[in-house]
């Protein structure tokens, strides 16, 4: 097994082959389930890439079906309630995609749209047609049956009321970063740079301690 560096062929003949190292083997190793399934999906020359689109979008219904699963589990196993398991281990199976997404983004277009567009339109589909469509299916069912389709709120309102207020301070920093000294929404000067990645994943953190203590009853709610 060789492994071809550099991108076009050398004219002059004297291509470099490396074989791969050990860090190549496990990367493969821990991708070679994704790269199987991967080989499933239709090229985009199929009725103009909406077959490619369509079995996309099922992988990854079935995917999330079983990230869920595997994690409401783990959940349980450790003792921990769905609520906290949600905003945890769930929302971390679920994202780490987007984040690898506005990541490539980021660093292939020549501004931030592509990369700031993704994060918030990914949430945007999440909450709008991931809870929407399957609420709206299972009132429609429950109407049928003639039962009522309930859900109970439990920490909802103090968690989207946390994440609302953290929300509009990363909306703050993002439009103070457009200033021309600072550089853009991304990137900059490495100081600015690296403050703004550590207040945004110190956000996070303390959005996470904040739900699971109010969770567990160590602080109240409303």
């Amino acid at each position: 097994m060789h492994i071809h560096i550099g991108g076009d062929s050398d004219p002059t003949g004297d291509d470099e082959e490396k074989l791969p190292s050990c860090m190549d083997y496990v990367m493969h190793f821990l991708t070679v389930f994704w790269k199987v399934l991967f080989a499933f999906v239709p090229p985009t020359d199929y009725w103009g890439g909406w077959l490619c689109f369509a079995v996309c979008i099922i992988v990854i219904g079935v995917l999330t079906a079983i990230i869920g699963d595997m994690a409401s589990s783990f959940g349980c196993s450790v003792g921990l309630t769905d609520a906290v398991t949600a905003i945890t281990f769930v929302a971390l199976g679920t994202s780490l995609p987007d984040t690898f997404a506005s990541k490539v983004a980021a660093i292939g277009d020549q501004y931030a749209d592509s990369s700031i567009g993704n994060v918030t339109g990914s949430n945007a589909v999440n909450v709008f047609l991931g809870i929407g469509v399957a609420w709206s299916i299972a009132a429609i069912y429950h109407t049928i049956h003639g039962t009522q389709f309930l859900v109970k709120a439990g920490s909802l309102g103090f968690s989207v009321t946390v994440f609302c207020i953290f929300a509009l301070l990363a909306i703050a920093v993002i439009i103070l970063r457009r200033r021309p000294s600072v550089g853009g929404e991304l990137g900059g000067p490495k100081t600015i740079k690296y403050l703004s990645g550590v207040f945004f994943i110190g956000l996070w953190i303390i959005y996470i301690v904040l739900a699971g203590l109010e969770n567990y009853c160590h602080i109240e709610g409303f």
